[in-house]
């Protein structure tokens, strides 16, 4: 089991390196729950023991490295809020699927507006249209999302960013909606779903995908 606040700290600095993948600070602060200023003195140690490795330039980060992925597993397998919050996490995932399918077609309407047809966002009422989709999308999965975060607290920390991004988008900031590597409500809701499967020691299935 985890034991000590030091491994809790590992676990969290980890096991958010390994749903996210390559993690920049500020998605890594908002994923651990590890506050800016803190990050170095968790982040350094797990470098000079080969868990981490920092990248730099243009996608500038953390990532796991093949040592940390293993150790990840191994603090994952022990931690005893993961371990407790199995059936949490299994009733989780079943409300979940539904609402994901449901996520997967409103970001398609939202890329494209017909088989071959690119949405150019030209059209302010169709962009509307699908951002108050995203909206009441977002809405349905709260409830369960709080449910879960009472056992699983880590999960708590999806609930205020996923609202951030899709402030930004009915902002008016379109990259907000699915962006790659821009913290948007797509890459969210990703780390989110990619969390909820290594939590529960699923592997990806046809239902994932939904």
């Amino acid at each position: 089991m985890v034991h000590t606040q030091q491994d809790q700290l590992d676990f969290d600095i980890l096991h958010s390196l390994r749903v996210k993948g390559l993690a920049n600070d500020g998605v890594l602060s908002a994923l651990s729950g590890v506050a800016p200023e803190d990050l170095p003195a968790a982040v350094d140690p797990l470098v000079e023991q080969g868990f981490v490795v920092r990248r730099e330039g243009r996608m500038a980060g953390s990532m796991l490295t093949p040592a940390g992925k293993s150790e990840h597993l191994r603090l994952l397998a022990a931690d005893p809020a993961t371990a407790g919050g199995s059936g949490a996490l299994g009733a989780f995932y079943d409300r979940f699927l539904p609402i994901n399918s449901e996520f997967k077609q409103v970001c398609r309407r939202w890329q494209m507006r017909s088989d071959d047809t690119p949405n150019d966002h030209s059209d302010p009422g169709y962009d509307t249209e699908i951002v108050e989709q995203l909206a009441a999308t977002d809405a349905e999965l709260v409830a369960p999302l709080t449910e879960l975060s009472e056992t699983l607290p880590r999960f708590a920390r999806y609930l205020p960013r996923l609202a951030a991004a899709l402030d930004r988008v009915r902002s008016g900031d379109n990259a907000a909606f699915a962006r790659p590597m821009y913290d948007s409500y797509h890459d969210i809701w990703m780390e989110l779903h990619e969390d909820l499967i290594l939590s529960s020691g699923r592997t990806r299935s046809a239902a994932d995908e939904g």
